[in-house]
């Protein structure tokens, strides 16, 4: 996901992002577990997608954001 759609959400929409974001990431994880898991390159997308929302979220709620 693109910096500049996050930016457009507002904090709750944020928010659920990186709740659904945290999710995806357990479950890739647990596919990586069993041996599933074809593409682990979606394992590091959707880290840096976590870092990337949290990073806006921080910013919204710090009122630094643009």
């Amino acid at each position: 996901m693109k910096a500049s759609e996050l930016r457009a959400k507002d904090v709750a929409a944020l928010e659920k992002e990186v709740s659904d974001l945290l999710k995806a990431h357990f479950g890739l994880r647990m596919q990586k577990a069993t041996q599933q898991l074809t593409n682990t390159a979606q394992l590091s997308r959707t880290r840096r997608d976590i870092a990337r929302a949290k990073t806006i979220l921080a910013q919204k709620k710090k009122g630094v954001a643009k």
